[in-house]
């Protein structure tokens, strides 16, 4: 009797232990994806959490602001003694950054990085042995609490998901110059902080239909330091495709194509700094936009983007120490570098060839208007041999200065430096300095706001030297570090994504001082009579230009602006410039 007792005692201790034991490995992060469902936002973090809670190598931060009011999480995953001593400040082990949400109507990464993170704590944490994993688990949190089921038309699932833009109503992907959004402001300082030596931006793709599920955006290589662009290209990115590849999701560059019809050929994207790989480029570190495709079903495309991010948590164990080597070696060839480039044009004399898997194309009349309209066949797939255009060349480029220095009065534009941790100085004194800048001959604004802004295009600049009064406070810049290339890109006025490319130097594009013409009348007068050039060029340009010659202000003012009278700090730029110790 005793004996059975005991027996039903051990019987039932063994059944408490092991329910136990898998409520410890149960799964936290439930695999919803699968039924067409997305976490929400609140979800999201509750998880992440949760991940915190239970595992020792999981950390959760909160790192920053939003312009919704709510905090901007990092999630870290480490399995080292100190991250704040080992990782951050010793700068001793490689980190894989990873945003997710920047649109939160393409969620799939949002999914995909909370499956990654308990798939590496429960299962893989000696991936964390060497390796820093670093996730910003929702973005956009504005748009991602702005859930609908519709916003998206064309996109197949989830059930509901967040929207493009955030609160300001700005789509983030546009943002990491100008940091019009408090979303960015906080991204920048994480990044800073963190240093990654790879980064990750999930997405989900629009356009053409085509066979795969999974496509990739790889960072502009000619715009990225010459050895990690080779490295990146020749090592990391064979890497991916061939894993991928294993895993049952072939992979093609992202579709940005020649024409409407992908199969014409495709072009390798211009991630300008605007954008997230683009921004991260600057500072020497490649990055991946993961780019699903829109008319693939949710579950696929969440299955295919957490097969990417397994990939790249394991080579980043595998490889990660020889990634940091070449990136803190191309950190020291940015030091010296004399030379950057601003601009860059598609090079279209250069081609290779890549398979396609795609879809018949064709065009039949709409039922809605009549009109012819573009279909793909999907009854009919295709393998086709199609031209990839990779390269670009810069058109224009900067000669870099031993110093930059900026008034203290554009205070808007140093605090942007500021929270990119641009390394500055102050003036101690008011100081004259023999300086070099630039006229702004002419420029084109753009017709409507893009993103909050009327940007410039078509600058055209004239080579200053001058005598220049700094005072005390005003910012010194000394080249010869990391951020040389982010400080060319947002100083340069000819710079695709320059500070002033966006406006932020309009105020110095408007004239303050005029004059009444009656009262210039006499003035310009004499002035004319009292030089022979100015007298000759007057004639020439009323005997040619027939507008001029009958618009008596016109002539008036060209006189002012030749003459003393006229104010010469109009359309002076206010960044300046020393070359030379």
């Amino acid at each position: 009797m005793m004996y059975a007792i005991i027996r039903k005692i051990c019987a039932l201790f063994l059944l408490v232990l092991s329910l136990y034991s898998q409520r410890l490995t149960a799964q936290i992060v439930p695999l919803q994806y699968q039924q067409n469902k997305s976490f929400t936002y609140d979800e999201t973090i509750q998880y992440y959490q949760l991940l915190d809670k239970k595992y020792k190598h999981a950390f959760l931060y909160e790192k920053g602001g939003t312009d919704i009011g709510k905090p901007l999480h990092l999630f870290v995953m480490y399995g080292g003694k100190n991250f704040q001593k080992e990782v951050i400040e010793k700068r001793q082990v490689p980190i894989l950054f990873i945003l997710n949400g920047i649109h939160p109507g393409e969620p799939d990464g949002i999914d995909a990085s909370l499956l990654l993170s308990e798939w590496i704590l429960s299962k893989n944490d000696s991936l964390l042995k060497n390796t820093c994993i670093c996730i910003i688990p929702v973005y956009n949190i504005d748009g991602s609490l702005r859930r609908t089921c519709c916003s998206r038309a064309n996109q197949d699932g989830p059930e509901a998901y967040g929207f493009r833009g955030n609160s300001k109503n700005l789509d983030l992907n546009r943002d990491f110059i100008k940091m019009d959004a408090k979303n960015t402001e906080s991204f920048v300082q994480i990044f800073q902080w963190l240093q990654p030596d790879l980064f990750i931006d999930t997405h989900v793709s629009n356009g053409a239909d085509y066979q795969y599920t999974f496509t990739l955006l790889t960072t502009q290589k000619d715009k990225l330091e010459k050895q990690m662009s080779g490295y990146l290209y020749s090592n990391i990115l064979p890497a991916a495709e061939n894993y991928m590849q294993q895993n049952g999701w072939p992979v093609i560059p992202y579709v940005n194509g020649v024409e409407e019809v992908p199969d014409s050929g495709l072009v390798a994207f211009y991630d300008s700094p605007r954008y997230s790989t683009g921004y991260a480029a600057l500072f020497n570190v490649p990055g991946f936009v993961l780019e699903t495709h829109m008319l693939k079903p949710f579950p696929k495309r969440v299955a295919s983007t957490l097969a990417f991010l397994k990939f790249a948590s394991i080579y980043i164990h595998q490889h990660g120490t020889e990634l940091k080597k070449i990136k803190k070696e191309a950190d020291l060839r940015t030091c010296t570098k004399q030379t950057f480039g601003l601009r860059w044009w598609l090079d279209g004399s250069k081609v290779s060839w890549i398979d396609f898997l795609g879809y018949e194309a064709g065009y039949k009349k709409s039922l809605v208007t009549g009109i012819d309209r573009l279909y793909y066949d999907t009854l009919k797939p295709f393998t086709k041999r199609i031209p990839m255009y990779w390269d670009y060349k810069c058109v224009d480029s900067t000669a870099k200065p031993s110093y930059y220095i900026i008034p203290q009065a554009w205070s808007v534009i140093i605090e942007k430096l500021k929270l990119n941790s641009a390394p500055m100085d102050f003036l101690d004194k008011d100081t004259v300095m023999r300086v070099a800048t630039y006229k702004i001959i002419s420029y084109e604004s753009s017709s409507t706001p893009y993103e909050g802004h009327h940007t410039k295009r078509n600058v055209k600049l004239n080579w200053i030297d001058l005598q220049k009064k700094f005072y005390k406070g005003d910012i010194v810049i000394k080249t010869g570090t990391r951020f040389d290339y982010f400080l060319a890109t947002v100083l340069e006025p000819a710079s695709v994504d320059s500070y002033f490319t966006w406006g932020f130097f309009d105020s110095m594009l408007q004239q303050k001082e005029w004059f009444s013409d009656y009262v210039w009348e006499d003035k310009a007068y004499e002035i004319l009579n009292s030089d022979d050039q100015l007298m000759y060029d007057f004639k020439q340009k009323k005997g040619s230009d027939t507008a001029f010659a009958n618009n008596g202000w016109e002539q008036l003012y060209y006189i002012y602006k030749r003459s003393p009278y006229f104010e010469e700090s109009y359309m002076e730029y206010p960044v300046y410039k020393i070359y030379g110790n």
